[in-house]
């Protein structure tokens, strides 16, 4: 057993030594019982011919086939076809020596039919069954280990039976595979590769208890988000680490290996259903068309990039001031071998002259506006940025849509510019007024070419930079401590592929003017969220990763809203995008607000720029902000 246990694979020629030695056994058990067992007629009919016959055709047999290459631990139905191929060979090659013995040489047969298909039938199976005792003894050999992980599977189907193979071929894996569970009432109690099925998700806890279960693979390749979020529900409360088969897509060259089957991520817990888009009219609005995406190197930008060019534009605009970033994504999207032209523009969206240049240039007609700065501690230390970036550089890719006849400007917004707190809030609050109020002013003239200009609003995006995700998975990492701001904190969330699969629907549907708000689903709490976290990387919260609460950093609130108290919805054909009736802006009006800031800008002021902030959005209220004092002397006033 020692032996074995060091042995990870046999060697060719031990292999093919013991092929060699079946097919011998197989002739001489073929001539036996062809014969009763008479002994004697070994020597009348050459029992030494025919062995020497039958073993050469297996040589040249096995050296076509390459049926001794195969790792014997690891045998499979392949194998199986791959020796039936060799005896089939060795059959058909003895049987034309057979008759070239015969008819051409005028000898007597070698080794006749009866003994041939005897031998050749004793030989498969043999070979079979000695492969499969190996691979049982190899098996054996690894889950008696005491340090061996019990795993249960949830699916008993073709990727849960996968996953079990996975498990007992990967030797450096210490994991088997000891019972299933199904929803499928026809498969309960019925046994899968030595494990039995159990139904339904109710009974892991006594399943777990009764297999010391540590570990759970949800292999189910069409699960519901809500089913998949209540198995790991179910996982966390009973301490078991759960683990996934990704769908076949992602498994690396059509194959799984323990690799693999991956961590749970925060994302499994939080998606939902599908997002049903209408994608004929997706396309017939963005096919053969100029898009232009700012910020395209963003989390959102880089996304809708992707997501833009399976409806076969005729070029995509990437205009980002990042690099490195806007490298990448070019690089990315260009070795995916589409027949799109992306044109990377390393650009800054706040001078006007650059701007106007690239747009004179290549035309585009439809823009996503998705650059601007979004950290809210961020912008509430260096508001001018803000400012800069969020209201004067959108007014400027506005401005300049119109001049160029862009059919359609989509603009990405947040929820935090709703009743804002934070400077950043408060500058896409502006920004939207602004293009709301210029579709307006522009909706009045009698030019046929007039920009629509449409809004999306929506909350946080899941691993978006500077979300809450990478950084807890940061600190999680470093063994904690996990921090979180407040106690009640609570935000709305959804997945980057989700945000702008619903920005680019919402822009086909926009007729210009609209504010449209996603259905974001519940808030999530997250000291939840850190919880859970903890929990699926494996770590035991407060043994091993501790949570510390460090105060609501500045500008932040305790609660998203996706409407103010005044704001109304109109519900559209798609059941997660609602149109926001928002409080229209006289556009003059806005116009020299706007302008005003330049002005301010120039005293290098603050407090300044902050107070036309307020005095723009009425709204807007600071909150554990440097800026508050401003609130209360308004109230005094």
């Amino acid at each position: 057993m020692k032996f074995l246990n060091r042995v990870s694979i046999l060697p060719r020629w031990t292999i093919a030594l013991f092929d060699s030695l079946i097919l011998v056994y197989a002739v001489v058990i073929g001539f036996a019982l062809r014969y009763n067992f008479d002994f004697t007629a070994f020597k009348t009919y050459s029992l030494a011919d025919g062995l020497l016959l039958f073993l050469c055709c297996g040589w040249v047999a096995m050296g076509l086939s390459k049926s001794y290459l195969g790792i014997i631990r690891h045998t499979s139905l392949r194998d199986g076809v791959i020796l039936a191929k060799m005896i089939l060979i060795t059959a058909v090659l003895a049987t034309v020596s057979n008759f070239l013995a015969v008819h051409v040489l005028g000898y007597e047969w070698i080794l006749s039919s009866a003994v041939l298909m005897i031998a050749s039938g004793v030989a498969l199976m043999t070979l079979l069954f000695y492969r499969m005792i190996i691979k049982e003894l190899f098996g054996f050999i690894k889950h008696s280990k005491k340090d061996i992980i019990p795993v249960a599977v949830f699916g008993a189907g073709e990727a849960g039976v996968l996953a079990q193979e996975v498990y007992a071929n990967d030797n450096q894996v210490k994991k088997r595979v000891v019972a299933f569970l199904d929803d499928d009432p026809h498969k309960a109690g019925k046994v899968l590769s030595g494990a039995k099925i159990y139904l339904g998700l109710e009974i892991l806890a006594s399943v777990a208890t009764k297999y010391k279960i540590r570990e759970l693979v949800i292999s189910v390749q069409d699960l519901s988000p809500n089913r998949r979020r209540q198995i790991i529900d179910e996982c966390l409360r009973l301490n078991i680490h759960a683990t996934i088969i990704p769908p076949v897509k992602e498994w690396i060259n059509g194959t799984l290996g323990s690799s693999g089957i991956r961590e749970v991520k925060i994302e499994d817990l939080l998606s939902r259903e599908e997002i049903g888009l209408d994608n004929e009219h997706v396309k017939q609005d963005i096919e053969g068309k100029v898009i232009m995406v700012t910020g395209a190197a963003g989390s959102i930008g880089s996304e809708l990039v992707r997501q833009l060019k399976i409806y076969n534009p005729k070029q995509v605009l990437l205009v980002d001031q990042a690099e490195s970033p806007l490298y990448s994504l070019h690089t990315e999207v260009n070795s995916q071998g589409l027949e799109i032209e992306l044109v990377p523009l390393l650009a800054d969206i706040r001078k006007r002259k650059t701007m106007a240049r690239i747009m004179s240039k290549y035309r585009p007609q439809i823009i996503y506006h998705a650059a601007a700065y979004k950290h809210v501690p961020m912008m509430e230390e260096f508001p001018e940025e803000a400012i800069k970036s969020n209201i004067l550089g959108t007014r400027t890719i506005a401005d300049l849509a119109v001049l160029n006849h862009v059919e359609k400007f989509v603009m990405v917004s947040t929820d935090k510019a709703v009743n804002p707190t934070n400077v950043m809030g408060a500058s896409k609050r502006i920004a939207e007024m602004y293009v709301q109020a210029l579709n307006d002013a522009i909706a009045e003239t009698n030019d046929s070419r007039k920009t629509r200009f449409v809004t999306t609003r929506f909350g946080n995006v899941l691993g978006s930079n500077g979300s809450v995700i990478p950084l807890f998975k940061s600190q999680i990492q470093n063994g904690g401590p996990v921090t979180v701001t407040h106690p009640d904190i609570t935000r709305y969330f959804m997945t980057i592929p989700e945000a702008c699969q619903l920005v680019i629907e919402a822009g086909v549907m926009g007729n210009g003017g609209e504010v449209f708000v996603f259905d974001m689903g519940e808030p999530i709490k997250i000291l939840d969220l850190a919880k859970r976290m903890i929990q699926l990387s494996g770590k035991k919260l407060w043994k091993d990763v501790g949570i510390e609460f460090s105060g609501l950093r500045q500008g932040e609130k305790l609660f998203e809203e996706l409407l103010t108290t005044s704001e109304k919805v109109v519900e559209t054909h798609h059941p997660k995008i609602m149109i926001a009736k928002v409080k229209k802006v006289n556009f003059e009006s806005i116009v020299n607000k706007v302008e005003a800031f330049k002005v301010l800008l120039h005293k290098n002021s603050d407090i300044a720029l902050v107070s036309h902030m307020k005095n723009i959005v009425p709204e807007y209220i600071s909150n554990a902000s440097r800026f508050s004092f401003l609130d209360k002397m308004e109230l005094k006033q």
